[in-house]
């Protein structure tokens, strides 16, 4: 039988700006955005994703410039979804949107407590080798959300402490690949995540991305069979992940950055086959 078809949710940044401050990336970049500019760099990244896989969108909302981020919309496991609840008040008014949307295709969806913070799939990663949930907390995610998830989708969570104010989603410094490679920055996680992380994935698997490729946000990629989207990849990293069987296809962008967000960011994977 072919394969399935992967399935990515997106928003279009009809509404994308940066008026407000809830990570270190948009500190002194109210007014830099160029509207045109990222409305490209969005189509680019769309077009260059569904060469491979189906884009399917959410309609953007007026006065929810972030809702672009789709990553953060919440987390998919088969036919289950989490929605999100935000820790900054400026994101929560995205919730209904994308709870509703969840249920209008489909999902079963979980009632998390509103006590509790849980930003998605910027927090929540299926590992792609081993049958677990890379799962964070520290900055937007609560670690009490970690139990829920895990009896909700019925699969082990391995949690993961971020310690960097700059990385404050594990999606932004962490990206497990095909094959049960991982391209992560050790730096942003705590010692004990990290002898988590390398006492799951061996060290040949493992690709350290180093301060100037984390800083361009080349871990906040999205990879579909052999390709790898990112921002920008030093040669060193590119070679790197070529090695380990990957293509990797640079996309500029720049103007997501602004907002603390990349590749991976833009996008949320639909299509994750609850494992055996």
């Amino acid at each position: 039988m072919p394969e399935l078809r992967d399935k990515i949710l997106m928003c279009p940044p009809t509404h994308f700006s940066v008026d407000y401050v809830i990570n270190p990336w948009m500190a002194g970049q109210k007014g830099s955005l160029n509207e045109g500019r990222a409305q490209k760099q969005w189509e680019t990244l769309r077009d260059a994703l569904g060469e491979h896989a189906e884009i399917v969108l959410i309609d953007p909302q007026p006065d929810l410039p972030d809702m672009v981020f789709t990553a953060n919309a919440g987390v998919v496991y088969g036919d289950k979804a989490i929605a999100s609840h935000f820790m900054p008040h400026e994101r929560r008014p995205e919730e209904p949107h994308f709870k509703k949307w969840f249920r209008d295709n489909g999902f079963e969806l979980l009632n998390l407590d509103e006590k509790i913070g849980f930003e998605g799939a910027g927090d929540c990663l299926l590992d792609r080798g081993g049958k677990w949930l890379w799962t964070g907390y520290g900055f937007r995610t609560e670690i009490e959300a970690h139990a829920e998830i895990q009896k909700f989708f019925d699969i082990e969570v391995v949690s993961i402490r971020l310690t960097d104010s700059r990385f404050y989603h594990i999606d932004t410094c962490f990206c497990p690949l095909n094959g049960g490679f991982l391209m992560y920055h050790p730096p942003a996680f705590d010692f004990d995540s990290r002898i988590a992380i390398e006492s799951r994935i061996p060290s040949h698997k493992r690709i350290v991305v180093d301060t100037m490729d984390a800083g361009n946000f080349a871990c906040n990629a999205v990879n579909i069979g052999d390709m790898v989207f990112l921002n920008k990849a030093s040669d060193p990293l590119k070679a790197r992940l070529m090695l380990a069987g990957f293509k990797v296809r640079e996309i500029n962008l720049s103007e997501f950055l602004k907002a603390g967000g990349s590749a991976k960011c833009l996008t949320l994977k639909l299509t994750e086959p609850v494992k055996a």
